[in-house]
């Protein structure tokens, strides 16, 4: 039997609200730094509260470029979005497909591939970088957007987990779609993706969150800054040298830089949970 205790609930309420003024709060103060001017920002302390100056550094950040970045705000939140959502929806598409493949068609050397592809899993970015980086250069697919999604779309986890998902579908709902006369790409698109709508949700979340936050790869294979992402933008921003960095922008731009995958995950929210908990397909 569960007793309850108020003691014990006010306890794991108090720490539970202590733990998120820990996280919220850089968030705020960032928030606080972004709407005042460098001079009060650099004040000390720092005023913990918002100023008067939020829509015009805003305003500054999206629209004009800044001492030393080339271009604006809203430009590398275009290039950010755009390598987002084409990682996301590339690695989904390709291991979709795969994952079919896998399941539903016999080759030789089916299992052997699979492991091929999942052991991949050990070689992170880092190891592959350079000789990915001269196959792209080779291509001539530096400072683009193909050149930003196109190497990053290959997803070994997102495999494993659709074919995991398709080995639980029963073959009595592949053999009764074939009787109906579904061919191998009707029963693809009209059955196996409406039934992994959330986990297709779940994966989208975690996969456009990771491609908003590259850093590495947008960083070596851009030298024109009409193609620098978010994460770029505001390095580039604290690398002034000897002039006086505009925290007043850098701090919009990061707060601006937090929106969209905020956005994604909590419009996503319901989905996101349930292709991560859901166990009865």
């Amino acid at each position: 039997m569960i007793h309850n205790r108020p003691w014990l609930s006010f306890l794991t309420h108090s720490i539970l609200i202590l733990g998120i003024l820990i996280l919220v709060f850089p968030i705020y103060v960032t928030f606080v730094a972004s709407t005042r001017s460098v001079d009060s920002i650099l004040a000390s302390p720092m005023p913990l509260w918002p100023g008067m100056e939020l829509v015009k550094n805003y305003l500054a950040a999206l629209a004009g470029p800044s001492k030393s970045v080339g271009v604006s705000v809203g430009q590398m939140m275009l290039n950010s979005l755009i390598m987002a959502l084409g990682i996301a929806l590339g690695k989904i598409t390709i291991s979709l497909m795969a994952a079919y493949a896998f399941v539903y068609f016999n080759f030789r050397f089916r299992n052997l591939f699979f492991w091929m592809i999942f052991v991949t899993l050990m070689l992170p970015v880092e190891v592959r970088i350079l000789p990915t980086y001269e196959v792209v250069a080779k291509l001539g697919m530096l400072n683009t957007h193909v050149g930003l999604i196109l190497p990053l779309i290959a997803s070994a986890t997102a495999t494993f987990l659709f074919r995991q998902f398709f080995m639980t579908i029963p073959n009595e709902l592949c053999e009764a779609a074939r009787v109906d006369g579904a061919g191998p790409y009707r029963f693809f698109i009209d059955i196996l993706v409406p039934m992994s709508r959330t986990s297709i949700a779940a994966l989208f979340v975690i996969l456009f969150i990771y491609g908003w936050n590259q850093y590495l790869w947008p960083l070596l294979i851009t030298t024109d800054e009409g193609y620098y992402t978010m994460l770029i933008g505001i390095k580039r921003m604290l690398d002034v040298g000897e002039g006086q960095i505009e925290w007043n922008l850098v701090m919009a731009s990061t707060i601006l830089a937090i929106i969209p995958p905020v956005f994604v995950v909590v419009y996503m929210q319901n989905l996101f949970v349930k292709g991560l908990t859901e166990t009865e397909k």
